[in-house]
C-alpha cells in the first residue's frame, strides 16, 4: 500500500488492453503488479503456465490475494508467466519435464533459451501472457524479435499480453497501451513521452553528459 501504483490499483482497479506495457523506475511497482496478476490468474509465481507448481524460494507479496481478475464471458483460462529473475529455475523445470518439441534449454544461452521458449506451443494459442522484464539478457535484435512476437500474439482473438519493462524497444510495441508508474501512481502515456525514452535518446546523443555525474575522475 506504500507504493502509489499498487494503492491505485487496489482502490480503482485497472483495465488491460490487448497489449499493456508497464514502464517505470525500480521500485515503482511494475513487477509487484504483474506478479499479482499472474498469480491471481492461477499462474506460478516463479513462471510457467496456469496450474504449474514448481517452487524454489517463496518471495512474492500477498497482493494476489487482494485482487480479482475479471474475465469476459468465454475467455480462455490458459496463461503463461515469464519473469527474468526466475527464468533459470523455469528452464531447469522445463528441462526436467520437457514438452515433445522442447529444446534442452540449459544448452542454450539465456537469450536463446527465451527466444526458443516463445517458439513453443505454450505461446501459440489464446490466453493471458504475462512477462516481467523479459528484455534481460536479450540483444537489440532479439528484443526486436520479441516485439514482433508480442505484437502478433496481441492480435489474436481472446488473447492479452501484459509486460513490465525498462526497455524503450519493448515499450514500442505497436498498438500497446503504455502505462507509466511512479510517485504519481499509474498514468496512461505515449512512447514519445516516456522518461526512459527521453533518457536513452539523450544518453546516446551525448554519453558524457550523464557519465560525468557518476564517474568522479571523468575529464570534462
Amino acid at each position: 500500500m506504500t507504493i502509489p501504483a499498487v494503492a491505485q490499483v487496489l482502490a480503482h482497479g485497472i483495465d488491460l488492453a490487448a497489449c499493456t506495457v508497464l514502464v517505470g523506475e525500480n521500485g515503482s511497482g511494475k513487477s509487484t503488479l504483474v506478479e499479482a496478476l499472474a498469480m491471481a490468474a492461477g499462474m506460478n509465481a516463479e513462471g510457467g503456465s496456469t496450474g504449474a507448481t514448481h517452487r524454489t524460494h517463496a518471495s512474492e507479496s500477498p497482493l494476489h490475494e487482494w485482487v480479482t481478475v475479471v474475465r469476459d464471458p468465454g475467455a480462455p483460462r490458459w496463461g503463461y508467466f515469464v519473469r527474468a529473475e526466475t527464468m533459470h529455475g523455469l528452464f531447469t523445470w522445463l528441462d526436467t519435464n520437457p514438452g515433445p518439441t522442447d529444446p534442452a534449454f540449459h544448452t542454450l544461452s539465456h537469450g536463446e533459451s527465451f527466444v526458443a521458449l516463445l517458439g513453443t506451443r505454450r505461446f501459440r494459442g489464446e490466453g493471458l501472457f504475462v512477462l516481467d522484464e523479459p528484455e534481460a539478457g536479450l540483444s537489440f535484435q532479439a528484443q526486436l524479435h520479441l516485439v514482433a512476437e508480442l505484437a502478433e500474439m496481441a492480435r489474436r482473438p481472446r488473447t492479452q499480453v501484459v509486460l513490465a519493462t525498462h526497455s524503450p524497444v519493448l515499450a514500442a510495441i505497436p498498438g500497446a497501451s503504455v502505462l507509466e508508474l511512479g510517485e504519481h501512481g499509474i498514468r496512461s502515456t505515449t512512447w514519445d513521452e516516456l522518461d526512459v525514452v527521453t533518457h536513452h535518446r539523450s544518453f546516446l546523443a551525448e554519453p558524457r553528459r550523464y557519465l560525468r555525474h557518476v564517474i568522479d575522475d571523468l575529464d570534462d
